[in-house]
């Protein structure tokens, strides 16, 4: 018998992995998980690639039964998590024995949850990515009764004595507040804003509830572009921050187009990406202004992070005689 889970409860869920990095190139998004850190972390702490396709949960309850022993962690936006009605700790592996429930419901902060089963789930792919792309019709949505097969069976130690945990690697986890900071650098045609660009810093913005996984939609008081003559479409980064007619600052994420013709004021850096994935709407976002350098070292220290996350749960795994495979360091 294949290894699966079945979906017993689904809001909006889908399977998702890090991006599709070949799809820009023949005019795709790059997609994938909104809050990368947090996808990371939940394959690392099973021993997945960091880029195993992962279950996104949006907002809502979501719940399901392995047909076989796994092993999962859950991060991201903070949830109840239980197995047959036992709460068990978030940011940590969590052995489940075949049959029990798995549920996670009243999310309290940020927006998006990651599930990863040790194995890695078993989904069609495109470009070598699993992530959905609501454009083209491709990806694995949930629903309730949906079985997802996983790669291979994945028994682990199961601990009796709930409430004591097997694991406690002491994972950095994001704070998903009801603020934002969100860090940028300088864009490329800053220039066109002159004397209004340093608007965008002093005072904060309201996300709107039209935002979505192509971008953010923000109100709030909007610097002014002197020029008004027409751009050239043109490749535009995950990240950009663009002021469009309509009184809204549009900062794109993962799902934007390619290309765009609106002169960009400034680039969200890829830390602070993670935080936008995860804020609500009618959040409040407040931007700072650092330099390449500081971002550069940021994201530095983003992957260090995880590298040092890696090296303890190897560590650990192979003290219990699991083999962590999939472990090998991934490009960020």
């Amino acid at each position: 018998m294949t290894a699966s889970i079945r979906i017993t409860e689904a809001g909006r869920a889908a399977v998702t992995d890090l991006g599709r990095h070949r799809g820009p190139g023949v005019g795709l998004p790059v997609n994938g998980a909104l809050d990368q850190y947090s996808a990371r972390a939940a394959n690392i702490l099973v021993a997945n690639a960091e880029g195993a396709p992962l279950i996104e949960a949006l907002a809502f309850d979501i719940a399901f039964v392995p047909s076989h022993d796994v092993l999962i962690a859950v991060t991201g936006a903070d949830m109840l998590v239980t197995v047959d009605g036992v709460e068990r700790p978030m940011w940590e592996p969590v052995p489940v024995e075949a049959g029990q429930e798995v549920r996670l419901g009243d999310m309290l902060g940020g927006m998006r949850t990651y599930i990863a089963v040790r194995g890695g789930f078993d989904v069609p792919e495109l470009l070598g990515s699993c992530a959905p792309d609501p454009a083209i019709g491709f990806g694995t949505t949930l629903a309730v009764g949906d079985s997802i097969g996983l790669h291979a069976r994945t028994g682990v130690p199961v601990n009796p004595y709930f409430g004591i945990s097997l694991f406690n690697f002491g994972v950095d986890r994001p704070y998903f507040g009801d603020t934002a900071c969100i860090d940028v650098t300088d864009g490329p045609d800053i220039d066109e804003f002159a004397g209004t660009a340093g608007l965008l810093f002093e005072a904060p913005y309201r996300v709107s509830t039209r935002s979505n996984q192509v971008g953010l939609r923000l109100s709030g008081v909007l610097p002014t572009r002197v020029g008004s003559g027409e751009m050239i479409s043109r490749g535009v980064p995950v990240g950009a921050i663009e002021v469009p007619p309509g009184g809204e600052l549009l900062v794109l994420h993962r799902g934007r187009g390619v290309t765009a013709g609106y002169p960009v004021l400034g680039v969200v850096t890829s830390t602070s990406l993670d935080t936008l994935g995860q804020v609500r709407p009618e959040t409040e976002v407040s931007f700072r202004r650092v330099s390449l350098e500081r971002a550069a070292r940021d994201a530095r220290v983003w992957r260090e992070r995880l590298d040092r996350l890696r090296d303890r749960v190897g560590t650990v795994f192979s003290c219990l005689g699991v083999t962590p495979a999939g472990m090998e360091r991934a490009e960020s």
